[in-house]
């Protein structure tokens, strides 16, 4: 019969014609093609990453020279294009670096170190000057001074997107004002549509940068934007750390395998990953013996017959097994053996190797050892055997049962419990080859095939159901009896040479405990400049903030911190306002699919104080939030890290953040309104008890009653009366709250005071003199401060410390 390849014509196409068509693809190629990838998709988001990745690098470069940021930019109308500006006071740029900095993709410093910083890849600023070249056909002019040169370095290039490699038209000196830092002009295809998106950039690096000074200018502005710093204080210099042991994968882990110096896996441990010392080392290398060599059983020395005597039958089988090396030293030796063994809980083969080679010393020799350790591991183990008094001998199932009875339901068949630790007996008996001794070793897999095999067998035979929660059990009770063995494990090239040997290392990694990578290589923001960062940019009343503790995803370690402005200008209509951040940088785009947005929607707003229609989504009232995620690695969504990925440690530290922030807001909220209610009650009683006072004097006939002091009582407020009796003065403050209050109060009067107290100063300013006191009152107390003061001298008090809904002056 004609095969089907016979049949085919003579004009398909074969392998290596298709074969000639492949070629390989550069990575400027590839990005050539898909720069929507990296943000460039349109002209008018294209401007604005532009903008963001030199900026980015802009601060990066400053902050790691531990130079306060100037950054200046500028848009231009050029004809067709638009002209992009960037400058910064940064170190600037060698010579040589240069060309691959803005001419490379995949070329930078930061993409091996794990720490914190904006660009890691190597890919944003080169991918603007291949977006500008592309759309423009015109090439990236720099200029960068290093500190210390008297000239400048000025580069004409594009990127050759066939090799990925720079290709220069103009390399000269030149003279430029600034001393030091680097200055990139770009023209391309463009549009002003994402105004508002690129307003919201700069203004947002602002707040999350409050160290640096950022000035924009671009068409339509009347006057530049302006940003100036809110601080002096530069971020903490990050550190550079060794990956952390739960965060490599399999074919990261057996590569640094193959590049270590080191020779064991201890030594490999503690020089190639954070937080790992010997003793850690050690755990890991327990666990991971567990997975390469299996655990072994150990057995107490049972008797396992009525008749039997588990100490003389050890003594008896040590005894014959070395009864050429005379009577007087194999008697001591066998007594001190099994004396040993009795007294210990159980017994691994490992173990008695131990203690055989302990107790015979350098009296028996290799040979001898071996022979005592077969017979009383013989003796440990005889299942199935009968003794001097034809007793059946098994010292195996009667522990195997306790064990079994132990780990499942009291309501098994104790004939089904026993018929079960039987034949896990004869599993353990039939373990190893006639080559080696058994030494009743097993992985944690191979112990759950065997107890699967001998409760299958059981419930075939017995009609009694061992279900998968008892299964579970007996292998975890049996797991947690076995020991780990001491055998050596492989060295480093062996199990990178093993891919299964080095998935083992890596699992026993995973599993061990290991304390969380340090946090010298993070920078966050701190609570305390977030605060900072809302109040320069947002006119608010309430401001808030928190700062996480560190936490660690995938092996890189995470701080997660919120800040939220309320009130004052901020728009009330419509949702708040979110400020997503990543590495102190604003993210602009995507926010729906962001996992910051995630966690905003599903908060419960309405317990904090805010609108939040339906009960979930977007909250709505004058605030802003802020989210900000510094690690060594964040998550994005896509290359143009535009969005966080959904990770639940992080999404988890994002939502414990807001909610330290907003449970502040929420206090807020409840005092405001609280005051608000005690302003509402106050001035009902400003209006009527006037007006009761007068009510009561005309209808007894009697002086008009005093009511300053009625005021405070009623509020149980703080109240503060002035006294004058002739030349004397007396300030007095009665107390009438539930809790204890200190107060400033500044007596300003047209005179100067006589007589004043210890403690209680007095200021002359442009002939007014500024009497200061701060008494603390306590709760139903009131205190008093007396001086002179001429008759037609003027005073005025104003009083601080106290809520203005919870004091009453007449002073």
């Amino acid at each position: 019969m004609t095969s089907q390849q016979t049949t085919l014509g003579e004009d398909t196409t074969t392998a290596e014609e298709l074969a000639e068509g492949q070629r390989e693809i550069s990575i400027a190629e590839f990005f050539e093609k898909n720069k929507h990838m990296l943000g460039f998709d349109s002209g008018a988001r294209g401007l604005v990453t532009a903008v963001k990745e030199a900026v980015d690098n802009a601060l990066d470069a400053t902050e790691e020279a531990g130079i306060r940021p100037d950054i200046y930019v500028e848009i231009r109308e050029v004809g067709d294009y638009y002209r992009l500006v960037v400058e910064d006071n940064g170190p600037g740029i060698t010579k040589e670096q240069l060309p691959k900095v803005f001419g490379k993709l995949l070329y930078g410093s930061r993409f091996h170190k794990r720490e914190q910083s904006r660009g890691q890849q190597g890919i944003g600023i080169s991918a603007a000057v291949l977006y500008s070249q592309l759309t423009s056909g015109k090439p990236a002019k720099i200029t960068s001074r290093t500190q210390g040169s008297t000239e400048a370095e000025y580069f004409e290039l594009i990127i050759d997107t066939d090799t990925n490699e720079p290709e220069i038209g103009t390399a000269e000196t030149t003279s430029w004002d600034r001393s030091h830092g680097t200055r990139i002009e770009l023209e391309m295809e463009a549009n002003m549509r994402a105004r508002q998106q690129l307003h919201d950039y700069i203004k947002h690096t602002a707040v999350v940068n409050p160290h640096a000074r950022i000035e924009l200018r671009e068409p339509g502005l009347d006057e530049p934007l302006k940003f100036e710093r809110a601080t002096d204080q530069l971020p903490a210099e990050t550190e550079e750390i060794r990956p952390h042991p739960h965060g490599v994968e399999l074919g990261t882990l057996i590569k640094m395998l193959d590049a270590t110096d080191s020779y064991s896996v201890s030594g490999f441990m503690q020089g190639e990953f954070t937080r790992v010392g010997k003793k850690t080392a050690d755990s890991v290398l327990d666990n991971f013996r567990d997975r390469h060599f299996g655990r072994e059983l150990g057995w107490p020395a049972r008797n396992g017959a009525p008749t039997a005597d588990v100490e003389a039958d050890i003594q008896s089988a040590l005894y014959e097994a070395v009864s050429n090396k005379g009577a007087d030293a194999t008697d001591v030796f066998a007594e001190r053996i099994a004396n040993s063994l009795t007294e210990r809980e159980r017994t691994t083969y490992s173990k008695l190797v131990e203690v055989v080679g302990t107790e015979t010393g350098k009296t028996f020799g290799a040979t001898v050892r071996e022979n005592a350790v077969a017979a009383a591991w013989a003796e440990l183990t005889r299942f199935g055997s009968e003794n001097d008094e034809g007793d059946d001998l098994d010292r195996l199932t009667p522990t195997l049962y306790e064990l079994v009875d132990d780990a499942t339901s009291t309501r098994k068949d104790d004939a089904a419990v026993n018929g079960l630790a039987e034949r896990l007996a004869e599993r353990f008996v039939a373990l190893g080859d006639d080559d080696a001794p058994n030494r009743m070793r097993l992985t944690l897999a191979d112990l759950k095939t065997l107890v699967d095999e001998a409760a299958d067998t059981t419930e075939e035979y017995d009609d009694e159901t061992f279900g998968d929660t008892a299964r579970e059990n007996v292998v975890e009770s049996l797991w947690s009896r076995m020991e780990t063995v001491p055998d050596d494990p492989p060295d480093v090239s062996e199990i990178a040479g093993d891919r299964d040997t080095a998935s083992e290392l890596l699992e026993a990694m995973r599993e061990t405990d290991i304390l969380s990578p340090p946090t010298g290589c993070l920078a966050p923001i701190t609570a305390e400049l977030v605060e900072a960062g809302l109040r320069k940019e947002y006119d608010a009343d309430f401001y808030a903030a928190s700062t996480r503790d560190a936490e660690v995803h995938g092996g890189d370690p995470f701080v997660v911190e919120a800040g939220i402005a309320y009130g004052g200008d901020i728009p009330a209509d419509g949702s708040v306002e979110l400020l997503r951040f990543a590495n102190r940088v604003p993210l602009v785009y995507q926010r729906g699919a962001c996992a910051t947005t995630n966690v905003v929607k599903r908060i419960g707003w309405r317990n904090y104080g805010l609108d939040q229609p339906g009960g979930s989504g977007m909250p709505s009232g004058p605030a802003v939030i802020s989210i900000h995620v510094a690690s060594t690695n964040v998550p994005f969504t896509s290359e143009s890290k535009d969005a966080l990925a959904s990770v639940p440690e992080i999404e988890d530290e994002i939502e414990l953040a807001i909610r330290e922030a907003a449970r502040e807001l929420k206090s807020y909220l409840n005092k405001r309104r609280s005051m608000a209610k005690r302003r509402e009650k106050q001035d009902v009683l400003g209006r009527i008890l006037p007006q009761m006072a007068e009510k009561v004097a005309e209808v007894t006939g009697r002086d008009h009653p005093d009511i300053e002091g009625a005021m405070a009582r009623i509020m149980n407020n703080v109240g503060v009366d002035r006294e004058r009796d002739g030349e004397t003065v007396t300030l007095r403050v009665e107390n009438h709250s539930d809790r204890n209050e200190s107060l400033e109060i500044t007596e300003i009067v047209s005179a100067e005071p006589e007589g004043l107290p210890d403690g209680v100063d007095a200021i002359e300013m442009d002939e007014e003199w500024f009497v200061n006191w701060n008494p603390d009152v306590g709760s139903g107390e009131t205190v008093e401060l007396e001086y002179s003061l001429p008759t037609d001298a003027d005073a005025d008090a104003t009083v601080d410390g106290v809520d203005d809904e919870k004091l009453t002056v007449n002073a």
